[in-house]
């Protein structure tokens, strides 16, 4: 038993180093979108300070006059049917402070208080208007 526990350790080791090695901005991957319980917020990432710190500015998401959800009875005072197809228009906001993420060993990418953050190649919102 000792020899499959230790085997599954090492496996995780060495995947976490690969990721940390690996992780690399792209060409196009500048954004780092926050990931709530079930809300995403656009990040910014203005600055690498190292392979495991970058520096990240919230962006302005603004709901899309196209999109309207659209409620029925159900839930704790109505579900939105179409929940999933929000749209937004998201665009950089230079008044909103500058803060570090770090990625940790094993949580990936948070803030000094715990949120945590998903490296993309495009910002995304998404507000649950079922919760």
């Amino acid at each position: 038993m000792q020899n499959v526990d230790q085997m599954v350790k090492e496996a995780k080791e060495r995947t976490l180093k690969e990721y940390q090695e690996n992780v690399r901005l792209k060409e196009g991957t500048a954004f780092a979108n926050h990931m709530g319980w079930s809300d995403i917020n656009p990040y910014e990432i203005v600055k690498r300070v190292s392979k495991k710190t970058l520096v990240v500015r919230e962006m302005t998401a603004i709901e899309d006059e196209s999109w309207k959800p659209k409620f029925v009875v159900g839930g704790f005072g109505g579900h939105c049917t179409n929940n999933n197809n929000q749209k937004w228009n998201i665009k950089p906001n230079l008044d909103n402070p500058l803060i570090r993420i770090r990625l940790s060993k094993n949580k990936g990418w948070r803030d000094k208080w715990g949120n945590r953050f998903q490296i993309d190649n495009k910002p995304r919102k998404k507000y649950d208007y079922n919760f």
